[in-house]
C-alpha cells in the first residue's frame, strides 16, 4: 500500500469510527429522519453509516470485479472491526485447508481443555476469509471463553459448490480428530458462522448428526438457508439500501451454484432438507433490516418444530453485516457481545 493510500485509509477509518461514536442524539440529527420499516426503527448509528457511504459514493463490492471486491470487503471489515485483544492467535494447516486458532486469555494458563467453535466466515461464498472476520473471532473467543478455529474455505467462482461445503465439513472433522492437539474438549465443540458461513455451519451440523459425530451447539448468525427461492417479505422490503443488496445475492448465487439445479440441494439450501435425529441445539440471530431475516427465522422454526432446541433472537434495529462492526459504534458491538454470551452458555 502506498503512503497516500495508507493515509487515506487512516483518515476514512478515523472519520467513520468518530461518527459512530457520537452521542445518539447527534447521530440522529446527522442521519436524518428515522427509518421505520415493518414496524422497526433502524439504529441511528447504522443509518448514519449508510448515509456516509452514500454521500462518499462508495461502491458496493458487488459492483466491481470479484478480486477488487474482495479487497473492499477486507478493507471495510478492518475499518469497523479493528484488532480487539485476545490471548493468542496462530495459523494452522487443516489437512490442506488454512485455519486460524484464537485462544482466549483465560485459556492461556493451560488449565484443562477448552470449548471450541469451528467458525465459517460470511461473504456470499465469494468474499471474505481469515482477515475479514478476524475481529469477530477475537471477540467471540475472548468474550465467550472458547477457542475459535476459523476456516479459510475455498471461494467461488474459482471453486463453486460443493467446494466450500466440502472444505467446511473436512475442517470440522479435522478439529474433532485433533481436539487434544488444539487443547479442546471434544464434548463441547460447536460450529458457527454468519450469512454464507451460517449456511455452511447449518449444513455441517446436519452432516455431523447423520454421521453420529459429537456436536454440542450451532451458532447461526443471519444464516442464508434458502438459496433456491427467496420469496420472502424481508427480501422484498430490504433488497436495496441496507448494505446487502439484490445484486450481491444474485452474484453470490450465480457464482457458487452456476448449476441452478444444485440450489435445491439441502447442502446449499438447508431449509429444504430434512432435520435428522440428534441435531445439535442452535442459537439463530437475525437482523431486522436484512433481506435474509425471514429465511433465517424460518429455519429456526423448522428446527423447533422438529424438536431441536432453538433460541431465536432478532436484533430489530440492525442490518446484515453487523457481526463485523466491532469497534465502530455501540449498538452492533452490544449485539455481538450478546451473541458471544449465547455461545458461552451453549458450550457451558
Amino acid at each position: 500500500m502506498s503512503i497516500k493510500a495508507d493515509l487515506q485509509t487512516r483518515v476514512e477509518t478515523s472519520l467513520l469510527r468518530g461518527a459512530l461514536s457520537l452521542p445518539e442524539p447527534v447521530q440522529r440529527r446527522l442521519a436524518g429522519r428515522p427509518v421505520v420499516v415493518d414496524g422497526q426503527t433502524l439504529a441511528p448509528e447504522l443509518q448514519l453509516m449508510l448515509r456516509l457511504q452514500r454521500v462518499a459514493r462508495l461502491p458496493g463490492a458487488e459492483t466491481m470485479p470479484i478480486p477488487e471486491g474482495r479487497r473492499v470487503i477486507d478493507h471495510q471489515s478492518a475499518m469497523t472491526g479493528g484488532t480487539p485483544p485476545v490471548g493468542s492467535v496462530r495459523s494452522l494447516d487443516l489437512d490442506g485447508v488454512a485455519g486460524r486458532l484464537y485462544t482466549p486469555s483465560a485459556a492461556l494458563t493451560g488449565a484443562g481443555a477448552t470449548p471450541l467453535l469451528v467458525f465459517f466466515h460470511g461473504g456470499g461464498f465469494i468474499y471474505g476469509g481469515l482477515d475479514s472476520h478476524d475481529a469477530t473471532c477475537r471477540v467471540l473467543a475472548e468474550q465467550a471463553g472458547v477457542k475459535v478455529l476459523a476456516v479459510d474455505y475455498r471461494l467461488a467462482p474459482e471453486a463453486p459448490f460443493p467446494a466450500a461445503y466440502d472444505d467446511s465439513l473436512a475442517a470440522f472433522r479435522w478439529a474433532l480428530a485433533h481436539a487434544d492437539e488444539l487443547g479442546a474438549d471434544p464434548t463441547r465443540v460447536a460450529v458457527g458462522g454468519d450469512s454464507a458461513g451460517g449456511n455452511l455451519a447449518a449444513a455441517v451440523a446436519v452432516a455431523a448428526a447423520r454421521e453420529g459425530r459429537p456436536l454440542a451447539f450451532q451458532l447461526l448468525v443471519y444464516p442464508a438457508t434458502d438459496n433456491a427461492d427467496r420469496a420472502t417479505r424481508s427480501y422484498e422490503l430490504f433488497r436495496e439500501g441496507f448494505f446487502l443488496t439484490t445484486r450481491f445475492m444474485e452474484l453470490a448465487t450465480e457464482s457458487y451454484t452456476p448449476d441452478a439445479a444444485s440450489r435445491l440441494d439441502p447442502r446449499v439450501s438447508p431449509l429444504r432438507g430434512d432435520v435428522p435425529d440428534g441435531l445439535a441445539p442452535a442459537y439463530v440471530a437475525t437482523a431486522g433490516f436484512d433481506p435474509l431475516r425471514d429465511e433465517g427465522e424460518a429455519y429456526a422454526r423448522r428446527l423447533a418444530d422438529a424438536g431441536v432446541g432453538v433460541e431465536l433472537k432478532r436484533f430489530p434495529d440492525l442490518i446484515h453485516g453487523f457481526f463485523n462492526i466491532i469497534v465502530a459504534g455501540r449498538r452492533s458491538r452490544a449485539a455481538v457481545d450478546e451473541i458471544a454470551a449465547a455461545l458461552k452458555a451453549g458450550l457451558a
